[in-house]
């Protein structure tokens, strides 16, 4: 048996450690993305090998949390795509608008950010008063980060020109208040949101919704994987709901690919059919 097979086998047993002690399922997630995520938590610890990060982990819980931020997909931004959020204003919101009461699910939210630009639009297009925004992640840090809504000031000049660009409406500086090296976003913005807990490698339905978006978080799954999710936001979507994700990220291939219709091709932006 060479050193690969031995990395492997220790990357398996690692990952079976982490689902039985703590409950959080790797085991379908891409193993070359864990690869590099838990390779970089082994050199910071200064472990020798995957064996000795199995021990770690299963008598100290810190070093678990720590090891936990590394895994998770916390890559995100305000307005992330700006044409993604130029296409669901033209093509989505008027959709919605046919509803007299709305429920949204972003899932695999990280720190907010995305919620928050959605939260925004739907302000600005007189919705969001009669819609409850769920918002879930399997971190509970980068969950409390989110809820908190305070993002780095360095960040706003991006952020600012990633609303611009998206087809805002007002000042952006309107959505939140700044306190030196930070800002908070709006209380009312907030206040439809609901952040919690959801893993939606183990997870059930979360409820009947009429817009799912799960944006740059299947690409970290393999297939057998993407495919369970795939299944979870088809039973969590009403008829003529809708579905979005990332722009490397496609329903085709995928078992529940006949029940929905490409609405916008380049943005991944899909209508349930039944």
């Amino acid at each position: 048996m060479n050193d690969i097979e031995t990395q492997n086998i220790e990357l398996q047993l690692l990952l079976q450690a982490i689902y039985l002690k703590y409950g959080y399922d790797f085991r379908n997630y891409s193993k070359a993305s864990l690869k590099r995520r838990i390779n970089h938590r082994l050199i910071k610890e200064g472990l020798e090998n995957l064996s000795a990060m199995q021990h770690k982990l299963l008598y100290d819980v810190h070093f678990f949390d720590r090891l936990l931020l590394d895994m998770s997909i916390n890559v995100t931004e305000m307005f992330r795509d700006p044409n993604f959020y130029l296409a669901l204003r033209k093509y989505v919101i008027p959709k919605l608008k046919q509803h007299s009461f709305l429920k949204i699910w972003h899932a695999g939210c990280s720190s907010g950010e995305e919620a928050y630009s959605m939260a925004i639009i739907l302000k600005e297009e007189g919705l969001y008063d009669n819609t409850q925004i769920y918002a879930t992640d399997m971190n509970e840090v980068i969950l409390k980060q989110a809820k908190e809504g305070i993002f780095k000031i360095n960040k706003l000049k991006q952020y600012t020109a990633n609303y611009q660009k998206s087809g805002g409406l007002e000042s952006f500086s309107n959505y939140y208040v700044a306190h030196y090296d930070h800002v908070v976003m709006d209380k009312s913005l907030k206040k439809n949101i609901l952040f919690s807990d959801h893993n939606l490698a183990i997870d059930g339905v979360f409820g009947e919704m009429n817009l799912i978006l799960c944006r740059n978080v299947l690409i970290y799954f393999n297939s057998e994987l993407q495919n369970r999710v795939l299944e979870l936001f088809f039973d969590s979507l009403g008829k003529d709901s809708f579905l979005c994700l990332g722009s490397k990220e496609s329903i085709y291939f995928s078992k529940t690919s006949n029940a929905f219709k490409e609405v916008v091709k380049e943005e991944k932006i899909y209508r349930k059919l039944y």
